[in-house]
Formats: structure tokens, C-alpha cells, sequence
């Protein structure tokens, strides 16, 4: 596989993005988190802040002739990193890495000075990696109906 391109997310792709995060989350967080909240979590709809978010030019894809292998979205007005999803096929290839250096990067030129997340417990290695660090274990009040365990985490970006 060549190396994978990034672009900006449109809503075009949101269809094919939640498909991917839905494959996501029934892979990698079934390590994590009993059936019964994947089998919930996984069926949920996406949020209405999504479309929003991606219109603000907050989305970014990254695909390899066209076949889409991950995306991120950032809420660039607060720093809040509100997705970063890879697919299961897809993972150990820095893709992930590298969209959430593109969301720094992004951050950056807002001049934030943080991004911060809810981190599912199956991502905190990576999101550690990245250079964040564990604020909080806290339950997120999903949309669902479920509370999903996640690491309250952060990074602080300071001078460029």
C-alpha cells in the first residue's frame, strides 16, 4: 500500500466515515468494554454536531486510492478532538498518528494552547503516545443511554 493521502472532510463522506467508526468500535474497544455496551454504542446515530463540525473544515480523511482508511475530527474553536477512528484493517500504519498530527496542526494555527478528549480505554496507549496525558477516568454520558467508561485526557500544545 502506498502511503495513505489526507484531505479535508466533506459531507459527502459522512455516511462512509460513521460506517468506519461503527467498524471501529465493534473491533477495537470489544477488548475493552462488555457486548451489550459495544452492541449499543456501535448502533448509535451520529451526532448532530458531526455535519457541523466537518462543515467548519474541522474533518480531516485519510484514504489510499480513494478507499477511505480513517478519519479525525477536531472542534477547533474549543480543542476538543472529537473523533479519530482508523479501520481495523488499517491499523499499525501511523495513519491515526498521522491524522492526529494534522489535528495539531490544525489547533495550532487557531492558536490553541490544548486539545483535550474522552478517551475510550482501548485508545489511551495511543492517545499516551501522542503525547496526552490521563486527567480523569469518569463515565461519558452517551447519547444512547449508556455510560461508557473513558479517560478524561488532554495535551498541552505551547509554542509552536
Amino acid at each position: 500500500m502506498s502511503m495513505p493521502s489526507q484531505r479535508p472532510a466533506t459531507e459527502a463522506d459522512l455516511v462512509a466515515l460513521w460506517a468506519l467508526r461503527t467498524r471501529a468500535v465493534r473491533s477495537s474497544c470489544a477488548s475493552h468494554y462488555p457486548p451489550e455496551v459495544i452492541d449499543t454504542w456501535s448502533a448509535a446515530a451520529p451526532p448532530a454536531t458531526m455535519p457541523l463540525l466537518v462543515r467548519a473544515g474541522g474533518g480531516i480523511v485519510a484514504e489510499d486510492a480513494g478507499r477511505l482508511l480513517g478519519y479525525a475530527v477536531l472542534d477547533a474553536e474549543t480543542g476538543e478532538v472529537d473523533a479519530v477512528f482508523v479501520d481495523p484493517g488499517a491499523h499499525g500504519q501511523g495513519i491515526g498518528r498521522a491524522l492526529l498530527a494534522a489535528l495539531e496542526a490544525m489547533a495550532r494555527a487557531q492558536d490553541l494552547d490544548r486539545l483535550f478528549l474522552s478517551a475510550s480505554l482501548n485508545a489511551v496507549p495511543f492517545y499516551e503516545r501522542a503525547g496526552f496525558r490521563a486527567l480523569r477516568e469518569r463515565l461519558v454520558a452517551h447519547r444512547s443511554g449508556i455510560a461508557i467508561r473513558a479517560l478524561q485526557m488532554e495535551k498541552r500544545l505551547g509554542a509552536a
